[in-house]
């Protein structure tokens, strides 16, 4: 079950629920998991500074069981998201941030138990 967190200084109107159904897709295809797992937030219209300027960024975070435990994977994972991020949002890859956190199942809680007993 991934977790993707895109947080953003660009306006909520740039986040319609096209947008935000492609990313589920690409995430879900770039991690190898099924989309019906996916849970995504996005958080628009955040005060931001990277690298010195408020100009429009993006820092999404990826947390997920078993994808990104290695810095192989996610190097791979980050070559394939980064070309969607800039590309629909209109960025330069120095505005956009991947973070990358590896889940075990304990820490992951559904159906009033944990991923580890499903």
């Amino acid at each position: 079950m991934p977790f993707i967190d895109l947080e953003s200084n660009l306006p909520e109107s740039t986040f319609s629920e096209d947008f935000l159904k492609k990313l589920c897709s690409k995430t879900a295809a770039v991690l190898g998991k099924h989309e019906e797992r996916m849970m995504l937030v996005v958080k628009p219209g955040l005060p931001m500074l990277m690298g010195g300027t408020c100009a429009p960024c993006v820092i999404l975070s990826v947390s997920a069981i078993g994808v990104t435990d290695t810095a192989e994977k996610n190097k791979e994972h980050s070559a394939n998201i980064f070309p969607f991020l800039t590309g629909e949002l209109g960025l330069t890859e120095d505005r956009v941030m991947i973070r990358f956190y590896v889940l075990e199942p304990h820490q992951v809680g559904k159906k009033g138990t944990v991923m580890s007993y499903l």
